[in-house]
């Protein structure tokens, strides 16, 4: 790492640097007058709009107002449909009074600019087909949002509060977040840009700083202290959001024991605490864009990244503090997962569907949201809310709102989860203070699950305006003691005014208060609930399609794509291999399954992608490898692409002579890459001088005369499913641990999928990748690693004194099983060992004999010397015996070997017999 040598960097004192510069006083007298020359006002109470222009004959009222009412007219029909059916909560009379008060409030407080400038960069987005949220946030508690498609959640039927989004007690400027298509989300970005002038926005900087978890560890580092001692400091620290090490200690007994036994520790917290909070590095926001009236240099500093972006100086607070608009155009790659499973559906199935019309009802949906079978599902796939699925089988849109609004850790620890689903089981019975309190609590069963409920509740029973409850629940929020009092003596007499006792108004409140630290934006969780419903009617309904979406978003992530396979295997849905005739650059859905996507196949870029694709297009199905280097471009296609195909399977049908086998056909392409390339750039070279063979070979136009594969050994299956593993992240015709799965059942080890909460003693099977291995500060070795199953993986810590014992069997691609104490929390999970086996010696516990099969080319006299020798080599005791296939018999003829040639089973014996009788010769019984 670059380091600074030397302990001279810090703000230096004046008297420091009088010493420093002694000689250039004169310098120093300069610096004091250029500071008190500096003068700049930095108005916090002027805000900064970008012009909107609007057409002739209007204001911007007038214009504001124009197009909101547009916008409602299209919203009628759906309205009154849905009230010639019973089925709308409120009349059409309720919506117009509705839209009218909120359009005076939003003129009243001279918001129809930014309201104009959010609806029309979303139209823009909309126009070009780039996929739109339908909203975030309080936000989608503004009918006018609705009516202006700024959101897509009607917030009548929801019961959300526009005052929760704009009031009049509200001072700083309204704040819309959209989400888009993470794909196409800088499209949008570019229009804003275009429209308001590249000097005028930019986007937004962020300051990382240190976290209690991180700061330990760095601090660590810089203190020599091992690996491992560090991690369990860092470890005790609880994982909950907005921890500090002060609060830390306080919370977790681990912390405070290590920091009182050991003094290290103790200096290294005091030494981290000094330094937690403080800024780390700087970065590009993830979705702030700040948009001005003028160039941005008249209003801030501005900052060149690392990769030549101009973005602020100042951070996201600071911008807003000084009055600019500053947007949140944030990249949700669930909206990009839509698009594409509904253009895939579209292509295979020749449905349009429609996913904002999708019936709410659907029982499918509901069973897979009960079941908790939702993986992929926005929002409620983590293995916590799949549980919580599963004991509140929900059964409606506001059951997922308020699960998505309670799955948070504080309602978990209240048992205000328990509750809900108590009630809303029947178990428990739902019971109101009041009779007012029932239509504002029936949606999640009379508990306190919202602030606008909150709101709501001193709305009705103490008479608040909606910008005074909004007050109340940002007093709650805060629990400022002085605040809280005030607010508490306001609602005591708004309720005696309704005439509610002191004592029910007491405890009303007294429950207002303590929900209210809980409570969640009931308008944010119910956008993300209905687009968590829309991923899961897709899944329910068009699972394959789902799928293939599902894993094309996840291709580069090798541990979420091996995730999702397996849940394709659960759901029953065949996955195909790459194949250069059949796949495109995404997983894409044919007859018989989901065929795998180019685009997941390490080492073979999105050039390379599109020059197979264009090929295929120009000549249709390939035929042979170096048809395919004839065609391709050379300078994006070389042999490191070609051979990461070979080894993911992609070019098998390039080589698809029947007698050859999958392994032997990998082979022989892989023996050829080197000539195909030749023979590709040669014929490539010929056709651009615009030469031709006299007589046979290529045409300009046609593919030339087949060339034959050379002949090669076949891959042994081990190294076939290593290089899938290479190429793809994950093992794709088969499993090193498939032939090991009865026998790791038997054993009891457990895979990683079925690790749900911390066990204290467990075993666990798979194979190491990504070893670590480390050193302790007295030396001593140990290791972490990654130990990989079928459908999972999961980090594994050896500590020294388990390494002393079992570090010889640690090593890249070992097949392990792994016996230790599996600790999770909300961050991570990891097993730390306490002991170490080969897998393959469960073969060796539990063989009884060991069985050659032998066939009518393999079954000669030399066959049979070679075995005998090899057989000696493996002296054990377990029998042997050979099954000779006779044409003449249905079964085989089973001879025993002699008592001498007992043997110990192992994956070596069976490599090394296999080696001379053939692939799949020998069986462990």
């Amino acid at each position: 790492r670059l380091k600074y040598h030397g302990d001279q960097f810090y703000l230096k004192t004046a008297a420091e640097m009088a010493v420093v510069f002694k000689d250039f006083p004169q310098a120093l007298a300069n610096s004091v007058r250029i500071a008190e020359r500096c003068n700049v006002d930095l108005s916090g109470t002027v805000n900064h709009l970008p012009n909107f222009d609007v057409p002739a004959g209007f204001t911007l009222d007038d214009y504001f107002e124009h197009v909101v009412r547009e916008g409602f007219a299209q919203r009628l029909p759906r309205l009154q449909e849905l009230a010639s059916r019973g089925i709308l909560k409120h009349t059409v009379d309720e919506y117009e009074r509705r839209l009218t008060y909120e359009i005076d409030m939003i003129k009243q407080m001279k918001y129809p600019g930014y309201f104009l400038i959010v609806w029309d960069f979303i139209r823009y987005a909309r126009e070009q087909g780039v996929p739109v949220g339908p909203g975030r946030g309080s936000a989608a508690g503004s009918f006018v949002a609705y009516c202006l498609r700024i959101t897509d959640v009607d917030p009548m039927e929801y019961d959300l509060i526009f005052e929760r989004f704009l009031n009049p007690e509200r001072v700083s400027l309204p704040d819309i977040d959209i989400d888009f298509c993470e794909r196409r989300r800088g499209e949008v970005i570019d229009y804003v840009t275009r429209k308001y002038g590249r000097e005028n926005v930019a986007q937004i900087i962020t300051f990382g700083t240190m976290k209690a978890r991180a700061v330990v560890r760095d601090v660590a580092r810089v203190m020599d202290i091992p690996y491992a001692d560090a991690d369990r400091v860092a470890k005790a620290v609880p994982p909950t959001l907005d921890m500090t090490l002060a609060k830390a200690l306080e919370e977790s007994p681990a912390l405070r024991d290590l920091r009182d036994k050991d003094d290290r520790v103790r200096e290294l917290l005091e030494v981290a605490q000094r330094l937690e909070g403080m800024t780390r590095h700087a970065s590009v926001h993830a979705a702030g864009v700040v948009i001005a009236p003028r160039p941005l240099t008249e209003f801030i500093p501005l900052y060149k990244s690392q990769k030549d972006e101009i973005v602020t100086q100042w951070a996201m607070k600071e911008v807003e503090r000084v009055g600019l608009l500053k947007m949140d155009f944030l990249g949700l790659s669930t909206l990009t997962l839509i698009r594409d499973a509904l253009d895939e559906i579209k292509r295979t199935e020749g449905v349009d569907l429609d996913i904002d019309a999708i019936p709410l009802d659907d029982a499918k949906t509901y069973k897979l949201f009960g079941e908790g079978q939702s993986y992929g599902v926005f929002q409620f796939e983590s293995s916590g809310m799949r549980e919580l699925l599963r004991k509140a089988k929900p059964e409606r849109l506001d059951d997922l709102i308020a699960l998505n609004a309670l799955y948070r850790p504080g309602p978990l620890k209240s048992g205000m989860v328990d509750d809900f689903i108590s009630r809303k089981q029947g178990k428990t019975e739902v019971k109101y203070e009041l009779p007012q309190l029932a239509p504002i609590l029936s949606d999640t069963y009379g508990v306190i699950a919202y602030q606008e409920q909150v709101m709501r509740i001193a709305a009705v029973l103490a008479g608040f305006s909606m910008g005074q409850s909004d007050m109340l629940r940002k007093a709650m929020g805060k629990k400022d003691p002085k605040v809280m009092a005030k607010q508490r003596q306001a609602f005591m007499e708004g309720a005696r005014g309704n005439g509610i006792s002191e004592k029910k108004a007491t405890k009303i409140f007294d429950l207002m208060e303590f929900f209210a630290g809980y409570g969640f934006n009931k308008s944010h969780s119910t956008t993300y609930a209905w687009v968590a419903y829309q991923t899961a009617y897709l899944k329910a309904n068009y699972p394959w399609h789902f799928m293939a979406a599902l894993l094309t978003i996840e291709a580069a992530n090798t541990d979420k794509l091996a995730m999702y396979l397996g849940e394709c295997r659960e759901l029953g849905i065949p996955i195909l291999q790459p194949d250069i005739n059949s796949s495109e650059m995404a997983f894409t859905v044919d007859r018989e399954g989901v065929r795998f996507g180019l685009c997941a196949i390490k080492n073979v870029g999105e050039g390379a992608i599109l020059s197979f694709l264009s090929v295929r297009r120009e000549l249709g199905r390939l035929d042979s490898l170096h048809t395919l280097c004839e065609h391709v471009d050379l300078r994006l296609v070389n042999k490191r692409v070609l051979e990461s195909l070979i080894k993911a399977g992609a070019l098998d049908s390039l080589a698809c002579e029947a007698h050859r086998s999958v392994r032997e056909r990998r082979a022989c392409l892989f023996a050829a890459v080197d000539r195909a390339i030749e023979h590709g750039g040669r014929h490539q070279r010929d056709r651009d001088k615009g030469q031709s063979q006299l007589f046979g070979g290529a045409t300009e136009d046609g593919p030339s005369e087949t060339v034959r594969l050379p002949d090669a050994p076949p891959w042994p299956e081990v190294l076939q499913l290593a290089y899938e593993k290479e190429a793809l992240g994950l093992y794709m015709s088969g499993h090193p641990l498939e032939r090991f799965s009865e026998e790791l059942k038997v054993f009891g080890a457990k895979r990683v999928a079925e690790l749900t909460a911390a066990e204290p003693d467990v075993w666990i099977g798979g194979i190491v990748s990504g070893l670590r291995p480390l050193k302790t500060k007295k030396g001593d070795r140990m290791c972490v690693f990654m130990l990989d199953d079928i459908a999972g993986s999961l980090e594994v810590v050896v500590f020294p004194e388990t390494f002393a014992k079992h570090g010889s069997l640690i090593e890249a691609d070992a097949m392990l099983l792994v016996r230790g104490k599996y600790e999770r929390d909300e961050e991570s999970a990891r097993h730390v060992a306490t002991e170490l086996l080969p897998i393959a010696a469960l073969k060796e516990r539990t063989t009884r004999e060991v069985v050659i099969h032998l066939s009518g080319p393999s079954a000669r006299r030399n066959t049979f010397e070679a075995l005998a020798e090899l057989l000696t080599k493996h002296r054990g005791d377990r029998r042997v015996f050979l099954e000779l296939a006779v044409r003449s018999q249905d079964k085989p003829l089973r001879v025993r070997s002699e008592v001498a040639q007992r043997v110990r089973p192992s994956e070596r014996l069976v490599t090394e017999v296999e080696q001379i009788c053939g692939a799949g010769s020998v069986e462990l019984r």
